[in-house]
């Protein structure tokens, strides 16, 4: 059974909420533009990898009054079939172009939703996906956190630099950034579950966190786990995002 998040969520994409649907695109966009990228090993160009990730946003769309959460999809998985669906379709297409013949556009096959059905997402994929949930977290936090409080998170974490260098740096104590840095991480911690138990529609999705040292339990051992995970995932993800950005360019 899917939590209130999840529902909720899924409901507003159900009722075409404009809102809802950037928030998607803004979260995973990324991730399928990335995928898409490499299913498409040089016959597609960036410009083309975009507008095929957006098709894919708007075939979910067209299809969600179908999903079936009872049969044991996540959530990835669901956005994985229709992008490769999507591309597929895209391929056809232009193989039909160069024949100078017309195509009727293939159905999406929905074998995807039972957990047996298709090809199983890769665990890089898996992870890519994670990721962009922990970027949105952040992205949360960043906005309705004080300034000085997530910059003091940001140098401390993200950039990993020294307690001691940080007040230094802003000229302040290292009881002060304790303190706020403190602050920052029980805000996202807390939008952090929020994001994953939206974007979740199985246990093993919800189990993420914890497996990915993202513990909800907080105390001063795993506060520092928990820092040092969100650091690991966020330059891992900012690692994706400049490869992504070196691709190529033609469409």
């Amino acid at each position: 059974m899917l939590n209130a998040l999840t529902t909720g969520f899924v409901n507003r994409l159900r009722a075409r909420d404009s809102a809802a649907w950037f928030e998607l695109w803004e979260v995973f966009g990324p991730v399928l533009e990335a995928q898409l990228n490499k299913w498409g090993k040089g016959r597609i160009g960036r410009e083309t990898v975009r507008d095929l990730s957006q098709e894919t946003l708007a075939a979910l769309s067209d299809s969600i009054d179908r999903y079936d959460p009872s049969k044991g999809a996540r959530f990835s998985t669901w956005l994985l079939a229709i992008a490769k669906h999507t591309l597929g379709d895209e391929i056809d297409k232009r193989m039909a172009l160069k024949r100078n013949s017309g195509r009727k556009a293939a159905a999406l096959d929905e074998a995807w939703m039972s957990q047996a059905g298709g090809a199983a997402p890769s665990a890089e994929y898996e992870a890519a996906i994670f990721r962009a949930k922990v970027t949105a977290a952040l992205k949360m936090v960043e906005r309705e956190t004080d300034f000085a409080d997530f910059s003091v998170y940001r140098m401390r974490v993200l950039d990993g630099t020294s307690g001691k260098d940080v007040a230094l740096s802003l000229g302040t104590s290292e009881p002060t950034v304790s303190r706020r840095l403190a602050r920052v991480r029980q805000t996202l911690r807390a939008r952090l579950s929020e994001v994953i138990a939206m974007y979740s529609f199985t246990p093993e999705e919800l189990g993420e966190a914890e497996r990915n040292g993202l513990a909800s339990d907080p105390n001063k051992a795993s506060d520092a786990l928990f820092d040092e995970a969100i650091g690991e995932l966020y330059h891992c993800a900012m690692q994706s995002q400049r490869a992504w950005g070196s691709g190529p360019t033609s469409s």
